[in-house]
């Protein structure tokens, strides 16, 4: 049974406006489909700014926004976007936000008639912003080893984490690892893995889209991957192996460079012919690309960020019909029957070319995975256990 409260305050990592959903986005939309006011916060901004035109031009939006009361994006929601000081090792500005938004907050709240906010946070400093007290309920959505991005004050992450994980009413992890590395500060810790708008990815196969012009001209077989291109997710080595290896293959990469990480290079990419990278195209776009792939992959590092993640895309590309081949992440180790894991880049080809000869599971099972793992059935659950 749904509970009574239908008022959240949203605490992202994320701004609502950035083309690249994640969990914070589309977990706002699904409970404003089902009646709750939303009031969505802005990312504040955990990683101190570097000395680059990506992160100058972030500052600049933000400050642009800054006397801006919360914003009504769609029924149900607003988006309000505060600008913090970013230097979060410091404690006088830690004073300063907490006392900034906490203040805002309420006001805000009062002025969209909220009475009993849960706080919905997905940010580990959440403590150091505002206080739990303030709210009836406070939910913990961790969905990433946000420490492990590059640049962050690690040791105020951590500490304020335990203070988070403690106060938490209930925890939510998206990796079994986030769940291990946090039992012993919370035992009211839930997993469930990211998962996908099955609908909108599932257009790749129920749509008759043509062939976007921008990859017209590039021939079959397309290996194909969507995301972030960040040094600290993505292995470049590896995709140059896939390149160098088989140069028959053309390999489509769709996303911003440098996502979280402004030292990126992709130089060694560039060298190759049969690597093509788009840069980022809008989430609207994804499925009339995806319909004109042959593979789909996810060419991640193994490092202590990507053993806390469940990797967005890996439900998507499913609802999309792809066959998946994968590094060996942790988190869809259970899922081995559905994809082709290569556990060294010799067998990341070789798995590559298995499926591309029809050794792949089925599209029926493919697709029958990938209904059980969206956001509507996600969410359900997650109010299920609140009440509970």
């Amino acid at each position: 049974m749904e509970t009574d409260n239908k008022e959240i305050v949203l605490l992202s990592t994320a701004d609502w406006d950035n083309p690249f959903w994640t969990n914070k986005q589309h977990v706002a939309v699904e409970f404003a489909r089902r009646g709750y006011k939303v009031l969505y916060i802005d990312s504040l901004g955990l990683r101190a700014p570097s000395l680059n035109k990506k992160d100058f031009g972030r500052i600049v939006k933000k400050l642009l926004k800054v006397v801006r009361p919360p914003k009504k994006v769609q029924e149900n929601i607003w988006v309000w976007s505060p600008v913090t000081l970013p230097w979060n090792a410091y404690r006088p500005v830690r004073f300063f936000n907490k006392f900034y938004l906490s203040l805002c907050v309420k006001v805000w709240s009062k002025l969209l008639g909220f009475k009993k906010p849960w706080l919905w946070t997905y940010n580990p400093l959440t403590t150091e912003f505002l206080k739990p007290d303030d709210f009836s309920k406070t939910i913990y959505h961790c969905v990433d080893e946000i420490k492990a991005q590059p640049g962050m004050p690690i040791d105020i992450l951590e500490r304020e984490e335990k203070t988070l994980l403690k106060r938490a009413d209930i925890i939510f992890v998206t990796a079994p690892q986030l769940k291990e590395s946090r039992l012993q500060w919370n035992d009211n810790i839930h997993y469930f893995s990211n998962v996908a708008d099955f609908l909108h990815f599932n257009k790749a196969l129920t749509e008759d889209y043509p062939i976007p012009d921008d990859i017209k001209a590039i021939k079959a077989p397309i290996l194909g991957f969507v995301g972030a291109v960040s040094a600290y997710k993505i292995n470049m080595d590896l995709l140059c192996y896939l390149a160098k290896s088989r140069p028959e293959y053309n390999i489509v990469i769709i996303g911003e460079v440098g996502e979280g990480d402004p030292s990126t290079k992709v130089h060694l990419l560039r060298e190759y012919p049969n690597i093509h990278l788009l840069g980022p195209r809008s989430y609207s776009l994804l499925p009339k690309y995806l319909k004109h792939f042959d593979v789909a992959l996810l060419p991640n590092n193994l490092n202590e960020y990507t053993d806390n993640m469940f990797p967005m895309k890996f439900f998507e590309y499913l609802a999309a019909g792809k066959p998946i081949v994968s590094v060996d992440l942790s988190s869809i180790k259970e899922f081995h029957h559905i994809v082709k894991i290569g556990r060294s880049a010799e067998e990341f080809v070789q798995a590559v070319d298995e499926v591309l000869k029809g050794d792949v599971a089925s599209l029926s099972d493919r697709l029958h995975l990938a209904k059980e793992y969206t956001y509507e059935i996600r969410t359900a659950k997650m109010l299920k256990m609140i009440d509970e």
